[in-house]
């Protein structure tokens, strides 16, 4: 046990490092080349002046930090819904909740343009409304066969939220500033005013997350078992659901409905130190930060000058990883 401890503490350790190296790269590379020694001396305070410092500092810095709390902020969110729900093909775009953000974040901007501020919560609160419809459709069915109606149920519940929000996007298109990229996501033109506007949540909501850990390892016990040992049930499911939608919401707010990274990153995660989410749920963290991070960097570079918007770089891996999941899941319950 304590080697396995062991293990997984090195495999955290491991993620952090190399979040590190992927934040230097991301900070190194594009139209303008910065050396990583350059980097490190404008990280660190020092002095300089000219076209590099200025891209580093107020372009690419900015827009870095605002992909590794969206990354992480999905990517936990994805490791509540599938934690509460015992459904490892759960995430917050697949059941709806990026979803329901997006058009909550949508109606604000269409119809109260002069109240910005309130995208976040307005954000929040569209999370939670799908994240509760879904968990309302769930408990109505029983058994194992849940889990499958959860993900139906939620891909019908995303496509009529995503329909909504395309039909406002049309009809306010000459009052409306975002785009066809805010439906695929994107991390472009993000500032320090982007980073400003989510990092509250995303400290409170993963400091939050980290706390509920160990009571969402008692779910995959099954409800019974886990009233029998003392938790409530109801409870607890109610405020992982809550905080999800705070991540989701907030990640959505900034950046758009960024697919796939609240699935991708939880099952990596598993995969290398196990369903322990006292681990799971710190290096999910750190591989939704990875993982945004360096498609943002692909993007953005691939076909420079021309950006591609992030999510599309996110759906290219995640739809095949997700088709996967679906055809393991029949194979198991075949066998």
């Amino acid at each position: 046990m304590k080697r396995f401890h062991s293990h997984r503490l090195g495999v955290l350790g491991a993620a952090a490092i190399l979040l590190v190296f992927i934040i230097a790269l991301s900070l190194s590379v594009g139209s303008v080349q910065v050396s990583l020694g350059k980097i490190v001396g404008i990280l660190f305070g020092k002095k300089g002046e000219g076209l590099p410092v200025q891209i580093v500092r107020n372009i690419r810095l900015p827009r870095t930090l605002v992909g590794l709390l969206v990354g992480m902020n999905l990517a936990v969110s994805g490791v509540l819904l599938q934690g509460i729900i015992r459904n490892p093909m759960a995430s917050p775009n697949i059941i709806g909740v990026n979803a329901g953000a997006g058009l909550a974040a949508v109606v604000v901007m269409a119809l109260f343009p002069s109240r910005i501020g309130f995208i976040p919560p307005a954000s929040f609160i569209g999370a939670l409304g799908a994240a509760l419809t879904i968990s309302a459709l769930a408990n109505s069915k029983g058994g194992k066969r849940s889990t499958v109606y959860i993900v139906l149920a939620g891909v019908a519940v995303s496509n009529l939220l995503n329909a909504g929000t395309s039909a406002l996007m049309v009809v306010y298109s000459d009052i409306l500033e975002v785009s066809y990229s805010w439906l695929l996501g994107s991390l472009s033109g993000r500032s320090w005013s982007s980073f400003a506007l989510i990092w509250p949540y995303s400290l409170a909501g993963l400091a939050f997350a980290l706390f509920l850990s160990p009571k969402i390892n008692l779910f995959s016990l099954g409800d019974d078992v886990a009233s029998s040992v003392g938790l409530s049930v109801r409870l607890y499911r109610f405020l992982a659901l809550l905080l999800a939608a705070v991540l989701a919401g907030s990640a959505v707010s900034v950046t758009g409905t960024i697919g796939f990274v609240g699935l991708i990153a939880p099952h990596a995660a598993r995969l290398l130190v196990g369903n322990d989410h006292r681990y799971a749920l710190p290096l999910s963290a750190l591989l939704g930060a990875i993982l945004l991070i360096l498609s943002d960097t692909f993007a953005r570079t691939l076909f420079s000058p021309v950006e591609l918007s992030v999510g599309i770089i996110t759906s290219l891996l995640g739809a095949p990883f997700f088709l996967f999941l679906l055809f393991r899941k029949r194979k198991a319950s075949v066998l």
